[in-house]
């Protein structure tokens, strides 16, 4: 496959700590030669990411007037995107864009629609036992109600082709977005290639707002698209 552009998605909430450096890391990321559109869709941030925002340059940025939730920040850089693939970077540094390489070169080479990063095959450290057995089950209900084999749903490095961005229609605005977007895709019949990627998980005290309860409705939207949605 031959592609001009990708255009990368950054949801920010209150990442004033790390926004700057990671989309420092983003800028000087191998995207394999393609040009990159940088689309930072800023959910209501109430400390000084919207002043760091207005002082940087070679990004298109996006504000909402208050915060809608992850998944209505990732749906309005989907709708904004223009690129020939499309990737989702989180503005906490536990992604590192030096994967993105890896990634992009999974899916020239390979016969699929989108590409996981999966946490799940690397050799990562485990920030908190409760998510890591959460997320396991969160895939292992995938597995069991797609017949896909996905080790990690709920990873943010996902890649997608643009045909597959436009089919989605996001409707979650929080962070169910993720099996959302796994169950969509799925039950579309788009190709999924899983490779493994580093991450390094931050803390609470580091601004971390991912709960149990986000792991209990993640299960409900993917029982929901498997037997209620069209």
């Amino acid at each position: 496959m031959q592609f001009k552009k990708i255009s990368i998605i950054m949801p920010a909430f209150n990442e004033a700590r790390t926004i700057k450096k990671s989309i420092e890391e983003v800028l000087a990321s191998d995207t394999m030669g393609l040009e990159k559109e940088i689309i930072i869709v800023d959910d209501g941030s109430t400390d000084n990411t919207r002043n760091i925002l207005s002082s940087l340059h070679g990004c298109k940025i996006i504000r909402h007037e208050k915060n809608l939730g992850k998944g209505a920040a990732v749906k309005t850089g989907f709708q904004n995107a223009t690129g020939d693939i499309v990737i989702i970077q989180d503005a906490d540094l536990e992604y590192s864009p030096s994967e993105y390489k890896k990634l992009i070169e999974t899916l020239m080479d390979n016969s699929c629609d989108v590409v996981y990063g999966s946490r799940m095959l690397g050799k990562n450290p485990i920030g908190y036992w409760y998510m890591y057995f959460g997320n396991y089950a969160i895939s292992l209900a995938t597995r069991i109600l797609y017949g896909a084999k996905i080790t990690d749903v709920e990873t943010c490095y996902k890649l997608f082709l643009k045909k597959v961005v436009d089919e989605l229609d996001i409707q979650s605005r929080g962070f169910e977005i993720e099996p959302e977007i796994t169950a969509k895709i799925l039950k579309k019949g788009f190709l999924v290639k899983e490779i493994p990627i580093q991450y390094s998980p931050r803390k609470y005290n580091e601004g971390k707002k991912i709960k149990w309860h986000d792991g209990v409705r993640a299960l409900w939207i993917l029982v929901y698209y498997r037997f209620f949605s069209k």
